[in-house]
């Protein structure tokens, strides 16, 4: 587990719950640092802070993409909504709001990793008109070509596609993508529009990740 923030008393405390929870735990202060860890270490999960010295938060995350698809939960001030979305845009898997419980970020990081080691259970691979996603693996293919994809991008496109035909509510998929039951809806919009962008031919006019108007989204397959 990688902890980068530059305020002490936040890694501090971070890092004995985190390691309270039976998880080994690095600190970076700065976002030099994180990237220099994150390449010699292949953590399980990166924990962020946007606000760093140096290289900020939102470009470790997009040069962390590039590197991996290790799972990334951001830290964000309360009035950092657009910093958000741009993280999320860039990858970043989840995201807690200062200030926050210690509790809450190790219950965070728990769901993430239970998300990106999915269980043989939901082993299936999902095929549709070219497009194949190997659970197990964690891998997505389009027409041979790998998509690089975020646990929770793999994760919400694997689900729709197990229930093909149905529609779900940004809630309803929160719930049951996340495992959030409460929390912001617009990071279910966020992940939707970054997948249309790697799955479609034409992000502006989707056709197997469909938007029901004021109901929600729906998987079509196409053959």
């Amino acid at each position: 587990m990688l902890v980068v923030d530059d305020d002490v008393t936040v890694s501090d405390v971070l890092r004995r719950y985190l390691e309270r929870d039976g998880y080994i735990v690095s600190l970076a202060a700065d976002g030099e640092t994180a990237l220099r860890l994150a390449d010699q270490q292949e953590p399980d999960l990166v924990v962020l802070d946007l606000m760093l010295p140096g290289i900020d938060g939102l470009e470790v995350c997009r040069r962390l993409r590039v590197m991996s698809n290790v799972p990334v939960i951001m830290l964000t001030a309360l009035g950092e909504e657009s910093d958000r979305v741009v993280g999320l845009q860039l990858g970043a898997d989840d995201y807690v709001t200062k200030p926050f419980s210690p509790r809450e970020l190790a219950l965070r990081v728990a769901s993430v990793l239970r998300r990106s080691r999915m269980s043989t259970a939901d082993a299936a691979v999902l095929r549709d008109a070219g497009l194949e996603i190997d659970v197990a693996a964690r891998r997505a293919v389009l027409h041979g070509a790998e998509l690089a994809l975020t646990v929770r991008e793999l994760d919400l496109l694997a689900f729709l596609m197990r229930h093909a035909g149905q529609v779900f509510s940004r809630a309803a998929l929160l719930e049951r993508v996340w495992g959030w039951t409460f929390g912001d809806q617009s990071t279910v919009t966020v992940h939707v529009r970054r997948l249309r962008e790697k799955v479609e031919d034409d992000a502006a006019r989707p056709r197997r990740i469909a938007t029901v108007w004021g109901v929600g989204y729906r998987y079509d397959r196409q053959e």
